[in-house]
């Protein structure tokens, strides 16, 4: 694997004053991130989740140069990010969902300008990316319109578009679809997928949208507490979280559960059941088994919740 995003024993421990009496305080540490290490291939689009306070932002902040890690390595195309922000800015892209880049009270087309001024981007190519930008996301009617008068869909559209004009190597985006519509997540969601496809652009993502991972990462890490507690396909998610599918029958009559190999029911209404199998089964032998043996009219797979998958991790984390 390319290196070109890579962590080893990365640490950020955050001194804090906290009330212990009438007028007392006393200084503790926060382990915001501890001993974090993975790497990410250039071109890789990545998911990284996990709980409020999880280390996801400080994270971001680190890979950005905006934070310097108390201890351990961190290189972003073998470049120190706290050492070398200004020149690692123009090679990176940051979307925060919940605070804008661009100017408030300024049209839309300013700010690109401004940005286009701030990154010394080339006249020829800032002309390029602009008008490719602005047809991607819809933004052609919007360019005259002050950034306070658009729609947070519109917005957020505009923020992509702003971190981009400089072609980054790489975008970190954080919470980029909270508080859209279903139709700017889906507008949101295709741009992700073709700037990927096409230019080849590494994303790490933090989102609470779990559709946002569902639909845009073929890997994801999962943090909590500071430390990674899962790093690797969505499939294998399921399977670390001991997650279900889970099986709709319809049967011709109402029955007595059925009794199938490798499944439970775990419901019956009428003449319906609903059917529970480890998540990394293939139900091919449960349906085959059931058509043999039961009056069959029609059936249903549905996939387990990832929501309730790393729930459960973090239940799990927390007992242990």
């Amino acid at each position: 694997m390319d290196g070109f995003i890579t962590l080893d024993e990365v640490e950020k421990v955050f001194s804090v004053r906290r009330k212990t009496g009438f007028l007392r305080r006393e200084r503790q540490e926060v382990r915001a991130v501890d001993s974090l290490s993975f790497t990410v291939a250039r071109g890789e689009m990545v998911g990284y989740i996990g709980p409020n306070g999880a280390g996801k932002s400080t994270t971001i902040k680190m890979l950005t140069g905006i934070l310097t890690p108390s201890g351990g390595r961190l290189r972003v195309a073998g470049i120190d990010p706290s050492r070398e922000r200004s020149r690692l800015a123009h090679r990176i892209g940051v979307v925060f969902g919940q605070r804008t880049t661009l100017w408030w009270d300024l049209p839309l087309i300013d700010s690109y300008r401004l940005t286009h001024r701030m990154y010394r981007i080339p006249n020829a190519r800032y002309r390029e990316n602009l008008d490719r930008l602005v047809e991607l996301l819809e933004l052609r009617t919007l360019l005259d319109t002050p950034v306070r008068q658009l729609s947070l869909g519109q917005r957020m559209r505009g923020d992509i578009a702003a971190a981009l004009l400089h072609d980054p190597e790489v975008l970190y985006l954080d919470e980029p679809t909270i508080g859209l519509d279903v139709v700017s997540k889906a507008k949101v969601r295709g741009f992700l997928r073709e700037l990927n496809a096409a230019q080849g652009t590494t994303v790490l993502l933090t989102t609470h949208d779990l559709q946002d991972i569902e639909q845009l990462c073929s890997r994801v890490m999962v943090i909590d507490h500071g430390r990674l507690m899962y790093d690797g396909p969505l499939t294998g998610l399921h399977e670390a979280g001991e997650s279900e599918r889970t099986l709709v029958v319809d049967l011709e009559r109402e029955l007595p559960p059925v009794e199938v190999p490798s499944a439970r029911v775990v419901r019956v209404e009428g003449p319906r059941q609903w059917l529970a199998f480890p998540a990394g089964q293939s139900a091919a032998p449960v349906v085959a088994r059931l058509a043999a043996e039961y009056p069959l009219v029609d059936l249903s797979v549905r996939e387990p919740d990832i929501e309730a998958v790393i729930a459960k991790m973090y239940a799990e984390r927390a007992v242990s």
